[in-house]
């Protein structure tokens, strides 16, 4: 990830690279966190149809279970990526 340089004179160079790394692992969540909003409304906006009661439909609850094992798969997916791009870093 790309973040704009820190420049702030009284830090020194270790100081600098932790900040850095800091403000990377924040945009990283940042970024996994807007892709759960997402997923989510994506997943609501396809699986719930009727209106809105105490339970979900059957047909409401199977779609929503798929939408969510989808989003743990591609959440997983996310992670290892991001764990392989810490490891070349």
């Amino acid at each position: 990830m790309s973040n704009p340089q820190v420049n702030i004179p009284q830090f020194d160079a270790a100081s600098k690279k932790e900040l850095e790394d800091y403000i990377d692992q924040q945009q990283a969540k940042a970024k996994i966190q807007a892709q759960v909003h997402d997923l989510t409304q994506r997943c609501w906006n396809t699986c719930v149809t009727g209106g809105i009661s105490s339970k979900f439909s059957r047909g409401e609850a199977s779609c929503l279970e798929n939408c969510v094992d989808r989003f743990l798969d591609s959440s997983l997916y996310l992670v290892k990526q991001l764990e392989a791009q810490q490891t070349h870093l």
